[in-house]
């Protein structure tokens, strides 16, 4: 399954790590975006559990947005970037 994650972490310190975790998962497209390609459901779930290990429930705000290939292929953007890699993404 494809993946948008984004987060407002406050403390520089946990955003940091948290942003090196998802590096291990997919790739930037913003500071505080990324976008994680053809995760299995045990992948997403490690992911969310390393991410919730290091954040502060009170302050920290992270969100998962699951997305089909028909959303995927909708995709529009203004400015620079790219648009997302679906050419390697299938249905499980």
């Amino acid at each position: 399954m494809f993946y948008l994650i984004c987060f407002d972490i406050v403390d520089d310190n946990i955003r940091n790590k948290v942003a090196k975790v998802l590096k291990g998962y997919g790739y930037r497209v913003q500071k505080s975006v990324f976008e994680c390609p053809n995760l299995t459901e045990h992948q997403f779930l490690t992911l969310k559990d390393r991410i919730e290990q290091l954040i502060d429930f009170n302050e920290d705000n992270v969100r998962y947005y699951r997305l089909c290939k028909k959303c995927l292929c909708d995709f529009e953007k203004s400015g620079i970037g790219d648009a997302p890699d679906i050419k390697e993404y299938r249905l499980i």
